[in-house]
């Protein structure tokens, strides 16, 4: 949903105390469409695509095609039916599927199909749980699943979609907390779920889903709970309204908010269950924004702060030193 008040944005400084954090932002190639919050991307090939969202005043229905070599947008078939915000976007076998949302009325359980060879869009079996928005997405195994949201109450169902047979298929619920705007990724066919919104309190908690055995294995809180010193530093991980991506076998999260807008950011390692700082999110604090992975490349783009929406973009590089002059 859209916020009322008006935060005012901050930009990465380096006498900042995490300046001496290693990641490095670097500004990248304007969103060609109009600025937004609560879109969704997905990746297809060698293109970026970026779909639906909302500005203070308007929901789209669009789709743009990103090519991250040439560095400009296209725009291509919108979404045949009305905008919407909060909605989810998985891949499976090279097709995008968007569904789920808000349109500013209703909650939405219709998906939606997009091939990218013909430059169509195809409505497939509705979504098995309830109409819904703020949930999370993510492909494992040749399957789309979606997860959580909320519907008027906060969720933690999970569903399976078969793309061949175009059906849904209840699976087992996350652990846990119900929760709306988390955030999902997926490492070594593994897919996590992170903290999120439960009755306005930011979650800080971790979940692994093996789709093989349908089970969640709860891993280590992400905030100082601990007696042990590995999560001492563990301060402002957990948040909702954020975005994660994935590059070289690390998971990262940054932007989002706990009450208030944030820029941190964060890589996991799943094979030690461990978090390390990196260098804050450079461009102003925001939420609602979407990030995607092409080429060994993750970008950070759109998103809003208050009524005030975004159309840059940003490239994380996090082996790089902070450079305040890029």
């Amino acid at each position: 949903m859209m916020a009322l008040a008006l935060f005012s944005g901050c930009n990465k400084d380096s006498d900042d105390s995490d300046s001496d954090l290693v990641g490095n932002w670097i500004s990248s190639s304007d969103f060609d469409g109009d600025a937004r919050s609560e879109a969704v991307t997905f990746t297809i090939g060698d293109k970026a695509y970026l779909a639906t969202g909302t500005s203070y005043t308007e929901r789209f229905n669009d789709l743009w095609e990103y090519d991250v070599n040439l560095k400009y947008w296209t725009q291509k078939a919108s979404l045949p039916v009305s905008g919407r915000n909060s909605a989810v976007a998985f891949v499976v076998d090279n097709k995008g599927y968007v569904g789920t949302g808000y349109d500013g009325v209703n909650e939405l359980n219709d998906m939606w199909q997009y091939d990218p060879a013909t430059n169509q869009w195809t409505q497939k079996a509705a979504f098995g749980g309830s109409a819904r928005h703020d949930a999370v997405a993510f492909t494992v195994g040749g399957n789309g699943y979606i997860c959580s949201g909320f519907d008027g109450n906060y969720l933690k169902d999970l569903w399976q979609y078969d793309a061949t047979a175009d059906t849904w298929t209840q699976k087992a619920s996350l652990g846990g907390t119900k929760r709306s705007a988390a955030m999902s990724f997926v490492l070594n066919d593994q897919a996590y779920v992170c903290s999120g919104n439960n009755n306005g309190t930011s979650l800080n908690d971790l979940w692994m889903y093996d789709a093989a055995t349908d089970t969640w294995t709860q891993k280590q809180k992400i905030s100082s709970v601990s007696d042990d010193s590995y999560d001492d530093d563990y301060t402002s991980i957990q948040r909702y309204n954020g975005v994660a991506f994935v590059l070289n076998s690390k998971a990262y999260i940054t932007t989002g908010e706990t009450g208030s807008f944030i820029n941190n950011t964060w890589e996991y390692d799943a094979a030690t269950d461990l978090w390390s700082e990196k260098t804050a999110f450079e461009g102003s604090t925001r939420s609602g924004a979407v990030a995607f992975t092409l080429q060994n490349r993750s970008f950070v783009l759109t998103g809003r702060n208050g009524s005030l929406s975004y159309d840059n973009m940003y490239e994380f590089e996090p082996a790089t030193e902070y450079d305040e002059n890029d």
